[in-house]
């Protein structure tokens, strides 16, 4: 058999988690957790929401409007309060790499920027372990289709 016609069932597998684990930040994101960060000087908040996470870095996305909006400007470190509950959170810190304006599918205008956390900061140890799981979670969930089995013993 010709290696043209061998099935990468590894490649196949990383496509599948890495497609899993997006669906569940989405919903992570979108139902369970709140982030809001520090943007200006006399240190108001700002809801951001959570778009993408690694473990290097992630990305962020706000409403855009140019003509009442300030950007986060790239090179900046933006401070990231992310809930878990409505009365605590876990502060990471994020260094601006990249932005680009953003359009969902309703129509609604968005600016997402990526960045680095930055790891040297104590709590990001907790939060380490946070995005740990979320790649753990895709790696080894199941969809729950009523069966009574046990999988991965």
């Amino acid at each position: 058999m010709s290696d043209s016609k061998l099935l990468d069932f590894q490649s196949k597998r990383e496509k599948t988690i890495e497609t899993k684990r997006r669906n569940f930040e989405r919903v992570l994101f979108q139902d369970f957790l709140g982030a809001y960060s520090v943007i200006d000087e006399f240190g108001s908040n700002y809801p951001v929401e959570l778009v993408d996470v690694s473990h290097d870095g992630c990305m962020i996305q706000v409403p855009w409007n140019p003509k009442n909006h300030q950007k986060f400007k790239e090179g900046n470190d933006v401070t990231l309060r992310v809930y878990f509950t409505k009365g605590s959170f876990i502060p990471v810190i994020v260094n601006i790499k990249h932005s680009k304006e953003f359009v969902d599918d309703n129509g609604n205008v968005y600016m997402r920027y990526g960045g680095e956390f930055d790891k040297t900061l104590p709590s990001f140890s907790a939060f380490e372990k946070f995005i740990e799981f979320i790649y753990k979670y895709a790696e080894f969930s199941c969809v729950d289709k009523g069966e009574n089995r046990v999988y991965f013993l």
